[in-house]
């Protein structure tokens, strides 16, 4: 028993996340921490030994907020960032890691807590790395996020700016998002807790989230609070069908076992699809879960299954089997039907989406005669949700299936006014292809997080569209492309939006007009 806890332990603190004072916990048994490591992995063992103690710092004031979800407090000139408190806490803080210029670190003490503090709702706060602002409250939080899209603006943009609007909540803070991918383990995380415990640990399989900065360690979650909490019910019973059938874990370092990850995605009308992701290719178990899944699960709209034996957990390039029902979901917006598959991307805030697509369209100021372009148009969804207020609609996005997806959501929706081009947006969008197709009156763009391409800024410059709707996930990205839109284009309205509660995300849309 004790040494099932003290190999748990051990290499969770050579891997750099358990704390040397953790090992206060076996100070009786340090003979049998000793006597295993030394033996099985003496060069670990050695590194760790070797490992520099950095200090405490005790009765720290967290003072704000930083960006990734952490907070921050100045100590002698320093900023230390640190996860899981909030302003106007006080806590002793654990060196984690230590620059000329900042330092990483951990509260391990709490000697006052901030009267903004909210008690977390999640029995896996502080190990899982989602939902990092649980404990700040919901106004909080936007008031940060509101902050953090004006810093990037003025900061990076360098442009003048008009009156900044006031960030949209969302309009659900729990059970808001519409998918959610989960892994098998055979690398259960113990919490320290567990570690400290009398218990005996013999089942080491988890179905779960992978521990930030772990790429084999998964954290078994028994209730998520981001997915309506079907998604809970269908999780936990196809991990107690696979413990009491002894089917086996993912295990990643070796690449072996039965069950690799699952994959839910539910849409504002009901739907359900269930993808459950195999390894090994065993016809025997693989129907056996799937007969159960389906006997307990009728509200199931999609269930499908793949046997993915490559290196990486990515489908995209796998054939998705039908067990059950269609091989799509539903997802409906102002009439409009979308077709969601298991590759498909569509925004994670079903509700949320609805209304970032209402202010982007706002922005564009269609009349019904206007050739506008969809930048990183993903499955058209925008595209398609503006198109009966414009002349024509085209758009353009690298990936290949979702343009297909794009397309099926103008036929379905008889909508005739669309065209959809996949390929490389610095290849497909040239002075060529704006010459070919006609310059447009608006540019929606939602590129990734890493923002546009000078080459497309550059194009987009050339067409010299009256009006550019910029969407973007990375202020700090959007406020960078405007030092070289802002030669010509001017901020009209600046719209943050919140699509993801107790996270340090934020969208915001930006209208821009021609000077």
């Amino acid at each position: 028993m004790r040494e099932t806890k003290a190999v748990a332990l051990f290499v969770q603190y050579t891997e750099g996340v358990a704390s040397s004072d953790t090992l206060g916990i076996f100070n009786e048994a340090e003979d049998i921490v000793f006597r295993i490591f030394v033996s099985l992995y003496p060069q670990k063992y050695s590194m760790a030994k070797k490992r520099k103690q950095l200090p405490l710092l005790e009765n720290i004031l967290i003072t704000n907020v930083a960006a990734e979800g952490k907070a921050i407090a100045k100590v002698d000139g320093m900023t230390v960032f640190v996860p899981f408190v909030v302003p106007g806490d006080v806590v002793d803080i654990q060196l984690t890691r230590k620059k000329s210029n900042y330092a990483e670190g951990k509260a391990v003490r709490f000697e006052s807590f901030s009267e903004k503090r909210e008690e977390a709702f999640c029995e896996h706060f502080g190990i899982c790395g989602g939902c990092k602002w649980q404990i700040l409250p919901y106004e909080e939080q936007l008031k940060y996020k509101q902050k953090q899209v004006t810093d990037n603006l003025q900061r990076i943009g360098k442009i003048e700016l008009p009156e900044i609007s006031s960030i949209l909540g969302a309009p659900e803070t729990i059970f808001y998002r519409n998918k959610l991918e989960f892994t098998f383990s055979d690398k259960r995380w113990l919490t320290e807790k567990e570690i400290s415990s009398d218990k005996e640990f013999l089942q080491m399989n988890a179905l779960g989230f992978h521990i930030p900065g772990m790429f084999d360690k998964v954290l078994d979650i028994h209730k998520c609070w981001l997915q309506n909490d079907l998604s809970n019910q269908i999780r936990n019973t196809i991990r107690e069908f696979c413990l009491q059938s002894n089917y086996s874990f993912f295990d990643l370092r070796n690449q072996s076992g039965l069950m690799r990850t699952l994959i839910v995605r539910n849409t504002s009308v009901g739907e359900w699809m269930v993808i459950v992701v195999f390894f090994e290719d065993d016809t025997e178990k693989r129907e056996k879960l799937l007969n159960h899944i389906t006997d307990k699960f009728p509200q199931i709209t999609s269930l499908l299954y793949i046997i993915n034996q490559k290196a990486n957990d990515t489908i995209t390039d796998q054939e998705v089997i039908v067990w059950k029902g269609r091989d799509y979901i539903v997802e409906e917006m102002e009439g409009l039907q979308f077709k969601i598959g298991p590759k498909s991307f569509y925004q994670t805030n079903s509700r949320q989406a609805y209304n970032l697509y209402k202010i982007a369209r706002e922005f564009a100021g269609l009349s019904g005669n206007e050739l506008v372009y969809d930048l990183y148009t993903g499955t058209g969804t925008i595209a398609n949700f503006i198109a009966r207020d414009a002349k024509k609609v085209i758009g353009i996005e690298f990936v290949e299936e979702a343009i297909e997806d794009a397309k099926e959501n103008s036929r379905i929706n008889n909508i005739e006014n669309t065209l959809f081009l996949a390929g490389d947006m610095r290849k497909i969008l040239t002075q060529d292809f704006i010459n070919e197709h006609g310059r447009p009156n608006v540019i929606i763009t939602d590129p990734p997080r890493a923002g546009m391409h000078d080459d497309v800024i550059e194009t987009i410059l050339f067409a010299e569209p009256q009006r550019i709707v910029y969407v973007s996930c990375n202020p700090a990205t959007q406020a960078r492309d405007l030092n070289l839109l802002g030669s010509k284009y001017r901020v009209m309205r600046v719209q943050p939006v919140d699509m993801f509660p107790h996270t340090h995300h934020v969208e915001n849309v930006l209208l821009l007009m021609r000077k």
